[in-house]
């Protein structure tokens, strides 16, 4: 454009209003557009896209910073764990690692396979940590009771009972649940709920029994209450014959599987009041030929999922009156098991159910582990002359339609055991804990169950580092046969 005569611009036109008013609409939209993604919470794990999140995004990058940090893949950082300096939790390393992260490891260290600790199923969690996370309010059921009035999840209770059917390891329907804290409060709740009324003066308490050998903690439980209406009657063989015959009321605990012995058991005592520890049944355990049908019986979280810190428990009860009395004793005591441990429970089995029958079965997982690990341990010691396992025969699992048969060339791999029930063949090795203690392995002794001191339970539900360095003991004990002289044991 040529410029206007005498150098002059010519002259532009006045914005209109309305023009005016339509630009800085839309400088205005553009900026809550672009604080919107810039500075808006988004959405955690779900791409671009936004939710709104608020109040739980802090709870969640606190979440996530922990589980981020590794230990060198021999610990853990957790929320609650100690502040180092800087004001962080710092790693908390498994057994026989130390150092800040966890990279250095202990040598010749001892073997701790004493506890039952259900480790083994931390790596699942881990690769399903967005799936089972778990964020509520400060505000959340912070009330004593939860939905109407009760003490109990009515959607917790649906579900574990979905679980028992999905599974096929109990018959649900004409059951009673009752939730406690853990399993060990069952032990108490189930014996009171069986036991004569405290205002029967006239009637003798119930002797609580078990069969050889048995968890210690029927016995330990029962003595530490030391109610008037039950009392510690022993082992049932000293009742088998008199039981047919006595007047006694007779609440007997069968383990099945057993603990330590991993067998399928069956009252032993007829007449007597049964309640039946199904503890570990559950696939990745033992076959399940058929549902569980009786009319106590106990589970815990800690053996399906793991989670044995948050202590849960239920009893599934045919009678009415029973399933009343033992969630008396259990309101009565703590008001009920915890809501928030409820709450993530409820979680942990949705996340079950979604992947049952999948790649991602929890049950499949821990079967493989389980037997891995068994596999492993027996082909050490059956190259002893020193130490034996336990041996059952294959049974027919309905859960993974097949029978574990035996690998060719080898003995009792018919299905994983959560515990190996060792056995000392040497003479001279008269405490087989003792014996193994030598060896920097640690037991359970058999005495706890009231069997043999010839016997002691060996853990194999700890987690990876525990269970290699238990390898590592049992080879080096195996292999100092070789070198013991004749007649001299090397323990």
């Amino acid at each position: 454009m040529e410029p206007a005569a005498g150098g002059q611009q010519p002259r532009r036109r006045p914005v209109s209003p309305g023009l005016l008013a339509l630009l800085c609409s839309s400088l205005l939209l553009n900026a809550v557009f672009i604080a919107h993604h810039l500075f808006w919470p988004t959405r955690l794990g779900a791409g671009d896209s936004c939710c709104g999140l608020s109040w739980a995004l802090q709870a969640a990058r606190e979440a996530e910073a922990v589980a981020a940090t590794d230990c060198s893949g021999h610990g853990r950082v957790f929320l609650d764990g100690v502040s180092g300096e800087d004001g962080r939790p710092g790693c908390e390393c498994n057994t026989c690692f130390s150092g800040p992260d966890c990279s250095l490891r202990t040598p010749n260290c001892t073997a701790d396979a004493d506890s039952g600790n259900p480790l083994f199923l931390e790596p699942y969690w881990r690769r399903h940590a967005a799936a089972s996370a778990v964020v509520f309010s400060g505000w959340h059921r912070i009330s004593y009771s939860t939905t109407d009035g009760l003490f109990q999840s009515v959607e917790l209770e649906n579900h574990i009972r979905m679980l028992h059917r999905a599974v096929g390891n109990a018959v649900v329907d004409d059951k009673h649940v009752v939730f406690s804290a853990g399993s060990l409060q069952l032990i108490n709740a189930l014996v009171y709920a069986l036991s004569p009324d405290a205002n029967d003066a006239d009637a003798p308490p119930a002797r609580v029994v078990s069969a050889v050998p048995y968890y210690g903690n029927y016995k330990k439980q029962t003595e530490l209450f030391d109610g008037r209406e039950y009392e510690w009657g022993g082992t049932t063989a000293v009742w088998a014959n008199a039981s047919r015959n006595s007047t006694d009321r007779f609440i007997e605990f069968v383990t099945s599987p057993n603990n330590p012995d991993t067998q399928l058991r069956k009252a032993a005592l007829g007449g007597s009041m049964a309640v039946f520890d199904h503890a570990y049944y559950w696939p990745h355990f033992t076959p399940i030929p058929a549902p569980a049908d009786e009319d106590v019986m106990m589970f815990t979280m800690s053996k399906p999922s793991g989670h044995a810190g948050s202590r849960f428990g239920w009893a599934l009860i045919r009678d009415e009156k029973v399933a009343k009395r033992a969630y008396s004793y259990v309101t009565e005591s703590i008001m009920g098991a915890s809501r928030d441990t409820q709450m993530r429970m409820l979680k942990i089995i949705k996340v079950i159910l979604a992947n049952l029958r999948t790649e991602e079965d929890i049950f499949v997982f821990g079967h493989d582990v389980m037997r891995t690990r068994w596999r492993r341990l027996n082909a050490i010691a059956s190259r002893s002359r020193r130490i034996s396992l336990q041996k059952i025969p294959p049974q027919y699992c309905t859960y993974f339609k097949r029978i574990r048969d035996p690998s060719p060339g080898t003995h009792h791999l018919s299905f994983c055991y959560s515990y190996a029930w060792v056995k000392c063949e040497r003479e001279q090795d008269e405490d087989c804990h003792e014996a193994l203690l030598k060896a920097n392995i640690i037991t359970r002794p058999g005495v706890i169950y009231e069997a043999s001191k010839k016997y002691t339970r060996v853990s194999l539900l700890k987690s990876d580092d525990d269970f290699d360095v238990l390898i590592e003991r049992f080879t080096d004990l195996v292999n100092a046969e070789k070198y013991a002289a004749p007649g001299v044991s090397s323990m």
